[in-house]
């Protein structure tokens, strides 16, 4: 994603038809490219402000259900987790041909054999 820069920065320039900024400078102290950068983020401001708009309508009629399932489930999730612990110490789920669905706990050889050595990079 950072090399996309270069590439919008020329996209921008090639539509707006602008030379560097050290060859124009507008009267307001702004390059053209600075310009130009404006004018596509205003674009793109108009472009996306309905569905933005719908997003926000659409969030704002969910919120008191989800505000419901969090007060409902919060207590019965927070035991759940405190039993389960490290869920890196279990297998993903696997869901029986009965319906039922099983975490099998990881052997210590397991989770030995996943622990990471040395550092890890970040």
């Amino acid at each position: 994603m950072k090399h996309a820069a270069p590439f919008l920065a020329l996209a921008v320039a090639l539509l707006t038809g602008a030379l560097p900024a050290s060859a124009q400078e507008e009267e307001d102290g702004r390059s053209l490219m600075e310009e130009g950068a404006q004018l596509f983020w205003d674009g793109l401001r108009r472009e996306m402000g309905p569905a933005l708009e719908s997003l926000r309508d659409r969030a704002d009629e969910m919120e008191p259900a989800l505000r419901d399932f969090a007060e409902r489930m919060g207590p019965a999730l927070a035991e759940l987790m405190d039993k389960i612990d490290d869920l890196s110490a279990y297998h993903p789920p696997e869901m029986l041909p009965n319906g039922d669905i099983i975490l099998r706990r990881k052997t210590p050889q397991e989770l030995k054999d996943t622990a990471p050595e040395g550092e890890i990079e970040i």
